[in-house]
């Protein structure tokens, strides 16, 4: 999608970016509001992530992640925004009446159909298993949406211009490359979509203004060495002076920046043929 710069006419557009094709006119069936707490706290008050609150309200869009309308074809509608993720959603109408929301594959364009399947063909934005009785998917195939477990629905290469690469088939399960740079290994009878998720370029966006960024729930980072001692262990001394540690901690005491944070022993660790990188 075309991205327009705005002209440094006032300091709040200089050098803000926009999409300049992409619309939000979503359908009322497919929608609904959401109770938004936000702030980043939990149930107990606790601040459990930071720097989160504020924001425009937003309307959450059913998006269909388990493609479960089998052997239908479907035809894209419109590409639209979606305020809950970074990526764009397509509306597909099928054949059979139904409508739904589904991730926008990369280079998809109105006009374009897509069918999900155990017999369907490789092709961008269909969906089909990772090993099946006539259509074996080749290694080296981009895909996104991946299911982890069956019937379940895609968790995995959903953001914005993710991709995960299916690099080898044994027994009862393919092994895949995921975006983090993890391989691991799935069963053979999840489905996933073919290529890769749209909005690529959405980290070469520049908001231009706090302003912006403030209406995306996003609020200021401020650091710990320039806080009090009872703020952040990093916090106090006379003018700028540095953390007094060893190593740098978070808020509560914990180390922070390359600490592993992943629970020990979870079911999921035999699956993991290669953790990611830090």
């Amino acid at each position: 999608m075309a991205i327009h710069l705005y002209k440094t006419s006032t300091p709040s557009t200089r050098n803000g970016t926009v999409d300049s094709q992409v619309k939000s006119n979503p359908r009322n069936n497919l929608i609904y509001g959401q109770h938004h707490c936000g702030k980043g706290r939990n149930a107990r008050g606790i601040i459990t992530a930071g720097h989160r609150g504020g924001g425009h309200k937003r309307l959450y869009r059913k998006i269909d992640f388990r493609r479960n309308e089998k052997d239908i074809y479907g035809r894209i509608v419109t590409i639209e925004y979606d305020p809950n993720r970074n990526a764009y959603i397509c509306l597909i109408h099928y054949r059979d009446g139904e409508k739904r929301y589904i991730l926008h594959p990369r280079g998809a364009i109105i006009g374009d159909t897509i069918v999900s399947g155990t017999e369907v063909p490789i092709k961008m934005g269909n969906a089909l298993p990772l090993k099946s009785t006539s259509t074996d998917m080749p290694l080296g195939t981009a895909i996104h949406n991946i299911e982890i477990t069956l019937g379940k629905g895609g968790q995995l290469a959903r953001a914005a211009g993710a991709v995960a690469k299916l690099i080898a088939k044994e027994g009862k399960s393919a092994t895949l490359k995921l975006p983090s740079g993890e391989v691991r290994l799935i069963s053979k009878n999840c489905s996933a979509t073919v290529g890769q998720v749209g909005n690529v370029g959405v980290n070469q966006k520049s908001l231009g203004r706090a302003g912006s960024k403030r209406w995306l729930g996003k609020r200021p980072v401020v650091r710990g060495v320039v806080m009090n001692p009872v703020d952040h262990p990093h916090g106090g001394g006379e003018g700028r002076a540095p953390i007094g540690r060893k190593r740098p901690t978070t808020p509560w005491g914990y180390p922070a920046l390359g600490k592993r944070s992943r629970k020990r022993n979870k079911y999921s660790d035999n699956l993991i043929l290669r953790r990611r990188s830090k």
